[in-house]
């Protein structure tokens, strides 16, 4: 299987199953496409005629079956039908809910404003503690293990945070083991005494941060409604000046409002940060801020513009790390992550403050997906195996497209918000993932060329 695809008058050819990336001449792209492999050499020459000479045909072709032998094009999918993920119950990486409570109200929350449609709290010390316990218990011969502080906002339980992260080390320590800790904020309690703390922990930290003023400030708001993108961008600001070393990613998100959205990378790169994720939003069809399927030209062609700049960024030695242009195509991600994904309801689950387990934060609140908690463990090994068998072979569509082993089939919570079904992937999503994937690839290939349709 291949996929063709143009980015910015670029034209590419992806083996699917091998992930080999041609960046190709039109005569290439006029031989290729998914009939070449039945076609005589003949056909093709003439199919090629009057526009090119027979010799160069003859040429392309013979490079064409050169790629094929070595299994660079039309390379055999060998898993279908024969792969299934193991029988694996560790658990890698929690996501702890230090708060189901927030001090934004942003507009676009899947989490109800911080409360996940639940009570407002703090999760209290020992409940912490508890999680912790479970991961490394639950670990098996794992040495690095990852626990992400989330919320609402994490930072309303700071004393929490600072305690788990000594207890979780000392005990990680005593085992022979470690804990990366990430930290995931909106950035209003980022003040000095927080960040040095969390430099001088090596806390990796995902700073909320949509672009432009007024396209953060009419969806991340205070309770009041006052817009928070001058607090937040001055203490960010201050915080990554202070500690240049610090692992960080600003995480903003896109909506119907600012399509134009490279305008807000551009603007975040502009402020001088480098490590940027924007992404769309997800959201019920009946809200404004919305995506629609109408939408699509203007995303896609946003992408498009959003790699040229940044190819153009980087050859004037101003390279921004936009996460989602971020692929390694020499090796990139185990085959169990390309097959599976994120690892949701497997060796990734949530804590709530009260010490219940969910497949991911995005579930928390989804009584059916409850899974069980930090004392007793995962006791809907149903549910469990459920999740472990939501692969791309048995995800609907995904065994015929292009991207899956990418996307590794989305987000479960996606497909179930919106189909009722982890089987069956969201639409709209597929299709701003395909998009972004070209882009991506596109951005990466002329990477290893040195830019050079850009200049020498």
């Amino acid at each position: 299987m291949i996929h063709k695809f143009t980015v910015n008058g670029e034209r590419f050819v992806l083996d699917v199953n091998s992930g080999a990336l041609h960046l190709v001449d039109g005569l290439v792209w006029d031989l290729l496409d998914d009939d070449y492999p039945r076609r005589t050499r003949e056909e093709l020459v003439a199919r090629c005629a009057p526009e090119y000479p027979p010799d160069e045909a003859a040429e392309a072709i013979a490079e064409i079956e050169r790629l094929v032998a070595e299994g660079a094009l039309f390379s055999e999918d060998f898993l279908k039908g024969s792969w299934e993920p193991p029988e694996d119950e560790t658990v890698k990486a929690l996501c702890l809910h230090l708060a189901h409570d927030c001090n934004l109200s942003c507009r676009y929350c899947f989490g109800a404003q911080g409360s996940f449609a639940g009570p407002r709290g703090l999760m209290p010390l020992e409940v912490g503690r508890r999680a912790i316990d479970f991961l490394l218990a639950s670990c098996g011969p794992r040495r690095h293990v990852e626990v992400d502080f989330f919320g609402g906002e994490p930072l309303l339980n700071f004393s929490v945070l600072r305690e788990l992260v000594a207890y979780g080390r000392d005990r990680a320590a005593r085992l022979g083991k470690e804990i990366k800790f990430t930290v995931t904020t909106n950035a209003v309690l980022l003040t000095k005494k927080t960040g040095d703390y969390l430099a001088e922990n090596q806390i990796s930290v995902i700073l909320s941060l949509d672009g432009r003023r007024p396209v953060h400030d009419r969806m991340r708001v205070f309770p009041g409604g006052d817009g928070s993108y001058d607090l937040v961008v001055s203490n960010i600001s201050r915080f990554l000046e202070a500690h240049p070393e610090v692992d960080y990613y600003l995480r903003g998100t896109f909506t119907r409002v600012n399509l134009d959205f490279a305008g807000d990378v551009l603007h975040l790169a502009d402020l001088g940060f480098d490590k940027i994720s924007v992404e769309p939003v997800v959201a019920s069809p009946e809200e404004s801020y919305a995506l629609r399927e109408e939408d699509l030209p203007l995303v896609f062609a946003e992408y498009e513009r959003l790699a040229a700049e940044l190819v153009s960024r980087a050859r004037r030695g101003r390279e921004i790390d936009f996460y989602h242009f971020n692929l390694d195509l020499a090796g990139g991600p185990c085959l169990p992550k390309r097959l599976s994904g994120c690892g949701a309801g497997g060796e990734y689950l949530a804590v709530t403050p009260q010490g219940d387990l969910y497949p991911c934060h995005q579930f928390v609140g989804r009584p059916d997906y409850w899974l069980g908690d930090v004392d007793r463990g995962v006791l809907r090994r149903d549910l469990r195996a459920m999740f472990r068998r939501a692969h791309i072979y048995n995800k609907e569509g995904c065994g015929e497209c292009w991207a899956r082993f990418y996307c590794s089939g989305g987000c479960h919570a996606s497909a179930q918000a919106f189909n009722g079904d982890i089987h069956k992937p969201y639409r709209l999503a597929c299709l701003y993932m395909q998009k972004r994937l070209e882009c991506a690839l596109y951005f990466q290939a002329l990477k290893a060329q040195g830019f050079s349709p850009f200049g020498p």
